[in-house]
């Protein structure tokens, strides 16, 4: 079961909003929906994600600029659809893959090589090569009052609500539980 809210930074003060990632496929996708939540271009919007308590994500955007991204714990996060998303963005699969792509033939394989040949079978998943740990930028939040080490002590049962009090914006975070 995951938990998502929107969390959009106005001149009034924050405003939340809980959401639906069913059409969530990509961070770009993610962005987007948050970018979409800020009433102005160019505010501040945190994305809260969370698993029952296995991980929490937190992901800004900030106008145009690219999303920054914060998993409490990588390992856990990449062997779950959303964690997943996140997690490979922070580690650059997105970016191997691109490199693959150039790589091979209008068919999907290298010069040479049969058709039935898959390169994707050696390669490792997410959830293989990240670290059973914190995962991202320490200083996503750190301008708006949580500071890496208290981001870092974090334990996954009430992170959100720690981080939202942190940042002034418990009783909105509160109201869309």
């Amino acid at each position: 079961m995951y938990f998502a809210a929107l969390l959009a930074r106005t001149e009034d003060g924050w405003e939340a909003s809980d959401t639906e990632l069913d059409d969530v496929e990509t961070l770009a996708d993610l962005a987007e929906l948050a970018r979409e939540a800020a009433a102005d271009d160019g505010e501040t919007v945190i994305v809260f994600i969370e698993q029952e308590d296995a991980w929490f994500g937190v992901v800004r955007v900030d106008g145009e600029d690219d999303p920054r991204v914060f998993v409490s714990n990588g390992a856990a996060a990449a062997r779950s659809s959303y964690g997943e998303i996140l997690t490979s963005e922070i580690l650059g699969a997105d970016e191997q893959d691109g490199v693959l792509d150039e790589l091979t033939d209008l068919d999907g394989t290298e010069d040479g090589e049969p058709e039935d040949a898959d390169e994707d079978d050696n390669a490792p998943d997410a959830a293989a090569v990240a670290p059973a740990g914190p995962l991202g930028e320490t200083l996503v939040l750190a301008d708006l009052g949580m500071d890496e080490q208290a981001l870092l002590g974090l334990e996954t049962g009430d992170a959100l609500g720690e981080i939202a009090e942190a940042i002034g914006a418990a009783d909105i975070l509160e109201a869309v539980r």
